[in-house]
């Protein structure tokens, strides 16, 4: 419910290690795996919702708590103060020029676990926002086979840069032509964290490879939680916060394409 936090208690907490540094993992589903990164400013009830349509469609979805308070509904005092640290941690590259954020060397090893745990023919990514390019950069681990990249929102002060060293984006350039990769991705028209500079960008580097999709602002879930609505400002998480559940909605349709998409790719079939 709107303004309530989630306890998550449908999801197994796992402790993670990789290359020696631990992270909390909210573990649900059976199936081949979906790595969901959230948002900022975290584990949102509206990020669990969109877990849970994924476990639901026949996936094991691996959600890392990589910022904020796992399961909190975002204020926005709360979400500024996150946002902020998150801008000066080390795992970040916020701003243009940092190149690939280090962070996503442990969703690269993340991924090579859940694909090693529940098998088939690789690992789905899924960035939202802050962590919208790690999809694609998760890519530089061979088994990650369906990237989905949502509303990102990095380098915060440039709108057609993109979060990826020189030598990290050429590289996931050949991956995406050697093995003949699609990036799914999605924003809203109006959005200035998300902007059309930045989708261009995203096709100049990939091609024919890149499937950017933008819905109309004034589709958007017009009553978001206070941090999208005070802070955010404007139409920009498709499938969670601005997301309206209903059916036949074209943001509802965004959150099916998604999950036909990991189907597609990791060879199940959607609900």
């Amino acid at each position: 419910m709107r303004g309530q936090s989630d306890p998550l208690d449908d999801f197994s907490r796992r402790a993670v290690s990789v290359d020696d540094v631990d992270k909390t993992v909210y573990v649900a589903g059976s199936g081949p795996a979906v790595i969901l990164m959230p948002e900022m400013p975290g584990i949102s009830p509206d990020v669990a919702r969109f877990a849970r349509w994924v476990r639901d469609a026949g996936f094991s979805v691996y959600l890392p708590s990589l910022f904020g308070v796992d399961g909190a509904y975002p204020l926005a005092e709360a979400g500024e103060t996150i946002v902020r640290r998150a801008c000066v941690s080390a795992e970040f590259r916020a701003f243009a020029g940092g190149g690939t954020s280090p962070v996503v060397t442990w969703l690269r090893g993340l991924a090579r676990l859940a694909h090693a745990e529940r098998g088939g023919p690789g690992v789905g990514a899924v960035g939202l926002c802050f962590t919208g390019n790690f999809a694609l950069t998760m890519a530089l681990e061979p088994a990650v086979i369906a990237p989905v990249v949502n509303h990102p929102s990095l380098p915060l002060d440039d709108p057609g840069g993109l979060e990826i060293s020189d030598e990290d984006a050429a590289a996931v350039a050949e991956r995406v032509a050697r093995d003949g990769l699609e990036v799914l991705a999605y924003r809203f028209d109006n959005d200035r964290w998300c902007t059309g500079q930045r989708f261009a960008a995203y096709r100049a580097l990939l091609g024919d490879a890149f499937d950017g999709r933008v819905l109309k602002a004034e589709t958007a879930n017009t009553n978001p939680p206070p941090f999208f609505r005070d802070v955010v400002g404007c139409a920009h998480s498709v499938v969670t916060a601005h997301l309206v559940d209903q059916d036949g909605h074209p943001t509802m349709q965004a959150r099916n394409e998604i999950i036909a998409f990991l189907a597609e790719r990791l060879g199940t079939q959607p609900e």
